[in-house]
């Protein structure tokens, strides 16, 4: 029996990774669904900027929020670690540590937006009513900013000690908070846009603080205690700081790619750019649902090397990588067989969905070649190994750059086989720095 074969059939990781892969894809599922609560309370107001000045306010809000993701993922892998060497101590110093991570950030980063607020919606050219309406917007919603955070920190620690029903818990705090409060304060008290924003930031904060009574429990049954004397030394920040600063990098890099493709899809016109963004819509769908196989792998991989049971990493790897598989090849099914209805259910714009089914078959494929990329990532966000992930990040954004500009001729064709080819090349690349760290036996000490 080979190693692979004899990791596969090992029902107990079966189980492990379901029983955090689960609750985290019913998380993730939770984030387009606020979404769309905004927009269709925003969209029911009686003036159209009102829905403007939420869908421009939320995509500025976002770009701190995506781009400080870095609290979550950098704060699994030493949790994880943490709890695989059975460190109660360690544990609770590295909770404390993201918790004040997040609070400071959250801080800084929301007062430094606020002066900035009129020239980055002054980039989106809309009207001066909408742009009124959207600062404020913004202006309440940065109030959620520090919540946001701890939020982030919460749910990677939770997530590092494989506690995903938390996570699960804390999300759906927030999400159904926010829910409800939006159609209390919108139609029921007639507050407009700034009731979204209050909605908003009301279940950021009730649900940091359903987090952290929940992460006061959980510490309460480690034992152990914070580390403060090594906390007031760089020593001990610096990892968990060199760790987020390269995830960062490799978050912008990605985002870039992304807006990289709006922008170029642009060029080709309203209809194709609008084509793109629904496309996009099924890869995100499909990323949701196997991110949580990823975070499985970050929790049970970092859990295995602060063990050090390279038996342990290698199976779970194994399992999540063979479930990884077959949700990618179910998602390729899917758009293969029910690709046009999945456009039409999105638009009903002929000229739209035309061009989104003559470029359906680039998002057919994409699960299963962009599937390794994620899963890769949990392994190395789980080892807190995030110097390899940006290096492979920067090397794929190298070489799409240079793909879009080849095939400048083809269009969005070539648009599309650049991103395709990003995908690949993320995954390969990974795939070479861990060979790289096998061969080395460095995987666990």
């Amino acid at each position: 029996m080979t190693p692979l074969i004899e990791a596969w059939r090992d029902r107990q990781t079966h189980r492990q990774v379901w029983s955090l892969a689960l609750p985290m894809m019913l998380s993730n599922l939770t984030v387009p669904l606020v979404a769309l609560v905004d927009s269709t309370v925003a969209g029911h107001l009686p003036q159209t900027q009102d829905l403007g000045a939420v869908t421009v306010g939320s995509a500025v809000y976002t770009l701190p929020l995506w781009s400080l993701g870095f609290l979550r993922m950098g704060t699994t892998g030493f949790a994880a670690q943490a709890k695989g060497a059975n460190d109660a101590s360690a544990l609770r110093t590295v909770q404390m540590q993201a918790l004040l991570l997040a609070a400071l950030l959250g801080v800084l980063v929301g007062a430094s937006m606020l002066p900035l607020l009129p020239w980055l919606l002054g980039q989106m050219h809309s009207t001066p009513l909408m742009t009124g309406r959207a600062l404020d917007y913004l202006h309440l919603r940065l109030l959620g900013l520090p919540a946001a955070l701890l939020n982030y920190a919460l749910a990677g620690w939770f997530i590092g000690v494989q506690r995903a029903r938390t996570t699960l818990a804390l999300l759906l705090v927030t999400n159904i908070v926010n829910i409800a409060l939006n159609l209390l304060f919108v139609p029921g008290f007639g507050w407009g846009v700034p009731g979204i924003a209050l909605a908003s930031v009301s279940g950021e904060w009730l649900g940091a603080l359903y987090g952290l009574w929940r992460a006061r429990q959980a510490v309460h049954q480690l034992g152990g205690h914070v580390d403060w004397p090594a906390m007031r030394g760089w020593d001990h920040w610096r990892p968990l700081l060199l760790v987020n600063r390269d995830i960062f990098v490799r978050t912008l890099a990605l985002e870039g790619v992304f807006f990289s493709l709006a922008l170029f899809g642009a060029r080709e016109g309203d209809a194709t750019v609008a084509a793109n963004a629904l496309l996009l819509n099924g890869l995100i769908l499909t990323a949701f649902g196997l991110d949580g196989l990823a975070n499985a792998v970050e929790a049970l991989c970092g859990h295995a090397i602060g063990a050090g049971d390279g038996h342990a990493l290698r199976r779970a790897l194994v399992v999540a990588g063979g479930w990884s598989l077959i949700g990618s090849l179910g998602a390729v099914l899917f758009f293969a067989m029910a690709g046009h209805l999945f456009v039409d259910l999105q638009t009903n714009l002929p000229e739209v969905r035309d061009i989104a089914y003559r470029y359906l078959p680039w998002l057919t494929v994409l699960p299963v070649v962009g599937v390794w990329s994620y899963l890769l990532d949990g392994l190395f966000i789980g080892a807190t190994r995030a110097r390899e992930m940006r290096d492979g990040m920067m090397v794929s954004v190298l070489f799409f750059a240079l793909l879009v500009r080849a095939t400048r001729s083809m269009g969005n064709q070539g648009l599309w086989l650049a991103f395709l080819a990003f995908m690949a090349i993320r995954g390969l690349s990974l795939a070479w720095f861990g060979l790289r760290i096998r061969r080395r036996r460095a995987w666990v000490a």
